[in-house]
């Protein structure tokens, strides 16, 4: 395509995106001129001809602002590929506490659905989002709104002057067509830097969003611990806490038969014996799921080594140099390398997984990929959502790469010294 086409095409192109960003830009001060043209139509003898158009104008704008927000980075993520972190405040998961009160990360309610509406309402007007959103519907319209409305204006001018007789009419067309040509490839550009300038988060919001990503985890942590103590609890009671009871009656009863039947006091012993290894093996899994004893005679590296074993999955495990962490930190990224070799199992279907250790100054790096099926996806409450959750209590990160059909990537990272 020569250069005449090539310009006719960027114009052209150029000019429906200018369109785009004057109709987005320019929507708030469409509801303002609306509710002053309807307190002019009312006129100064109606008392609802200012009331009515103030009220017109603080909703439009306090409705307007998060949509209008949302559009224009949507529009620079897809022209100029752009990406404008929102910051807004996420929403802390709702958890039932031991208490049996719900927990929303503002406050305690006493059903999930008061928790989910508190929280709802809470975010949504305390996000200090919303004066930066806005500061930006007000300020856009008088920067990257004028300049894109330059091109639809420049062709509105020809046509009402193309379309009139008189030499000025015909002018003033003629320069309509020159401003909508020449101004079309760039009008819309300018909603880029302003987008970037004005739409970023803001200091007090990245704070805000640390404030409620700690309380968060430290409701995670506090529903975590309830939980493991019930389940030690109920392990106990239920199982060596039985054992242990049926042995010592067993014992109790050989004591009596000792002399008058030794042969079936001898069977009672065979029988406490069985229960005592019973309860042994019992306390030693419950011991190895709090803290597996492999991981602290062994280190992580090995103890991960020792659990691909004991997988129908051919599992590769690299390490640069041995890895030594703090405990916490190997329990969390051993629990977290188990569950990730357990889902290519289960949901992926893989057959071979390789597990990488790297350690430098910004601290431990994990990546696991396997050939499975792919397509991962982290869901709420599922087990790649506690993953980081677990991991963010360390200020650890979760990076998942998984196209349909596979490969899947996760690579864990955990700041922290070698120990």
């Amino acid at each position: 395509m020569g250069r005449p086409g090539a310009w006719a095409a960027r114009a052209a192109v150029g000019f429906g995106r200018a369109c785009v960003v004057a109709a987005v830009t320019l929507s708030a001060p469409a509801v303002w001129a609306g509710a002053v043209a309807l307190g002019v139509h009312w006129g100064p003898a109606n008392p609802w001809s200012w009331l009515l158009p103030v009220v017109l104008v603080c909703a439009g704008t306090l409705a307007l602002g998060r949509p209008v927000c949302r559009a224009v980075r949507s529009l620079v993520v897809r022209w100029d590929g752009t990406v404008i972190d929102a910051g807004y405040r996420q929403a802390p998961p709702v958890v039932r506490m031991s208490t049996g009160f719900w927990w929303n990360g503002f406050s305690y309610e006493k059903t999930r659905r008061d928790a989910l509406m508190d929280q709802h309402w809470r975010i949504r007007w305390r996000d200090p989002a919303n004066l930066r959103d806005l500061r930006f519907v007000v300020i856009a319209p008088l920067t990257a709104g004028l300049v894109a409305a330059l091109p639809p204006a420049g062709v509105a001018a020809a046509v009402l002057g193309l379309g009139r007789p008189g030499t000025a009419a015909r002018l003033a067309g003629a320069l309509g067509v020159l401003l909508a040509v020449g101004c079309a490839p760039y009008a819309w550009r300018v909603v880029t830097p302003v987008a970037v300038r004005f739409l970023r988060p803001t200091a007090a919001m990245a704070l805000a969003e640390r404030v409620a990503e700690l309380t968060a985890q430290r409701a995670d942590a506090t529903v975590a611990q309830a939980a493991e103590i019930r389940r030690i609890e109920r392990d106990l009671h239920d199982g060596a806490q039985a054992r242990l009871v049926a042995l010592g009656l067993s014992l109790s009863t050989a004591q009596r038969l000792v002399e008058r039947d030794p042969e079936q006091a001898k069977a009672l012993m065979r029988e406490a014996q069985a229960g005592a290894k019973a309860s042994l093996a019992e306390l030693r899994g419950l011991i190895q799921g709090i803290s597996p004893p492999v991981l602290t005679e062994r280190g992580l590296v090995d103890a991960v080594r020792a659990l691909a074993l004991d997988l129908r999955l051919a599992v590769t495990v690299e390490a640069e140099a041995p890895v030594r962490v703090d405990a916490p930190i190997e329990s969390a990224v051993y629990f977290g390398v188990a569950e990730l070799l357990a889902n290519a199992l289960k949901h992926g279907r893989a057959t071979r997984a390789g597990v990488t250790f790297r350690q430098d100054e910004l601290g431990l790096v994990v990546e696991v990929e396997d050939d499975g099926s792919g397509g991962v996806r982290e869901r709420p409450g599922g087990g790649l959502a506690g993953l980081r959750r677990r991991l963010g209590a360390f200020d650890g990160t979760l990076e998942i790469t998984s196209p349909p059909g596979g490969p899947t990537h996760v690579r864990m990272t955990v700041p922290c010294e070698s120990s």
